[in-house]
């Protein structure tokens, strides 16, 4: 299985660092080129390895870290998402509800990404909280997902728990996304909640 991460700011460089933390190679991938990510992801970990944006898209697993007004152009970017497991983190703060045609922005999302196996997550915690330590207090540091495929959802928390994080799945994109996104200029009830689950009481 391999994993890339799209975009490298300040969610796509946490992201990474959880990845390096469990020693597991990701490539990392942006609007910017390889060279000008390798200082930044150096500093990350060894395992973190900047590559051109079309060599990350052949990735398994590819997360979703760019801003929302970028996503059309990464999916465009591949020849096919068929099969592949697409995370998206992006947040749509900003963007007028009406925009969506009584979408979720989840939903605009994965309908860009078609034939993607496509779940919602990593979206909810700020940078600072993702980039830290996912054990906390004797527990895991809970991480809301939320998609239409039961197999995607499975893989998806397979890899989240791997990160060292607690998957809790929220239901469907139209049930669960619309409680950990951005509507508009406000926040769903989930966004910024920073909860750990007890692995045992």
């Amino acid at each position: 299985m391999t994993y890339a991460i799209i975009g490298f700011g300040a969610v796509g460089q946490a992201l990474a660092a959880a990845f390096a933390r469990k020693s597991i190679d990701v490539v990392v991938a942006g609007r910017r080129p390889p060279e000008a990510l390798a200082q930044q992801a150096a500093a990350i970990g060894p395992r973190v390895t900047p590559k051109p944006l079309a060599e990350a898209l052949a990735a398994d697993t590819v997360i979703l870290a760019v801003p929302f007004s970028q996503h059309g152009e990464v999916a465009k970017a591949a020849a096919s998402w068929g099969g592949k497991l697409v995370i998206d983190a992006t947040n749509a703060y900003g963007t007028p509800l009406e925009d969506f045609d009584g979408l979720t922005s989840s939903a605009v999302v994965a309908k860009a990404f078609a034939g993607a196996r496509f779940v919602k997550g990593f979206n909810h915690l700020p940078a600072a909280k993702l980039a830290a330590d996912p054990r906390v207090g004797g527990g895991r540091r809970v991480i809301f997902i939320a998609g239409d495929d039961e197999a995607a959802l499975l893989q998806a928390k397979t890899l989240m728990e791997r990160l060292g994080y607690a998957p809790v799945s929220l239901g469907s994109l139209a049930e669960g996304a619309v409680l950990t996104q951005a509507r508009g200029n406000g926040w769903s009830p989930l966004n910024f909640q920073d909860l750990v689950k007890i692995d045992k009481l």
